[in-house]
């Protein structure tokens, strides 16, 4: 399995922390978000990591090219524009091998999922996208049709029959993905694009016990970070 980390957003709910720094680089208990999203890929058997970068692009290649990591580590650039969710898995493309799937990690998510339970359930359903859900209360929740395939979004659409489910910032994606996505040109959000693949190809999901998730975004969520390694 290969993996990429997505790096390159700019951080606003986490200001004034992020005034000076890309997320990626701060820090909890003297360890950077991108260093801990790192150990948690490779401890999942990643040999090959990307890592988008734009907000302070220069600063978190500096740091990237300084650190010595367990694994292969690449880059993937949006210093002159920063592509969305989805233009930014377009433009990582080329640095996979096309060959394994590959692990997509949001970097300001620290959690307890069981990364080698969701490759094997990726690569035994046949999804093209694999998409990890859990059962807690928010208001931004995915909709999954009786057959357990993306069908819409929250709020967006007749919910009659189908189930919400809360995306957890982790997914898996088969290579298969990338030449079916719009080109990297212009930036996008990945959702629409699944939406519309769901059309005709498996996007799936994998529920993993609400265990221990915390989504780091903003200062205060960062605070109880602390607790999550005791």
């Amino acid at each position: 399995m290969e993996g990429l980390i997505l790096a390159a957003g700019l951080g606003t709910r986490l200001r004034p922390l992020t005034n000076d720094r890309p997320k990626a680089l701060v820090e909890i208990e003297g360890r950077t978000l991108l260093e801990i999203t790192m150990q948690r890929l490779v401890e999942a058997g990643v040999k090959r990591c990307v890592i988008n970068v734009h907000y302070f692009g220069d600063m978190l290649i500096d740091f990237i090219q300084r650190h010595e990591w367990s694994c292969e580590v690449l880059v993937s650039d949006e210093r002159q524009l920063l592509l969305n969710t989805g233009g930014a898995l377009k433009h990582a493309a080329p640095l996979f091998s096309g060959k394994e799937p590959v692990l997509v990690h949001n970097v300001d998510i620290l959690s307890d999922i069981d990364l080698c339970a969701l490759e094997r359930h990726h690569l035994a359903s046949g999804n093209l996208v694999t998409l990890c859900t859990s059962r807690r209360e928010t208001t931004r929740k995915l909709l999954f049709d009786r057959k357990g395939n993306l069908a819409g979004i929250y709020g967006q659409m007749d919910e009659t029959g189908l189930t919400p489910l809360p995306f957890s910032g982790v997914s898996m994606l088969s290579p298969e993905l990338f030449p079916l996505m719009p080109p990297d040109d212009h930036p996008y959000p990945v959702f629409g694009c699944y939406l519309e693949l769901a059309k005709s190809h498996r996007i799936g999901y994998f529920m993993h016990p609400v265990g221990r998730w915390l989504d780091v975004g903003t200062p205060e969520t960062l605070g109880k970070a602390k607790s999550f390694f005791c």
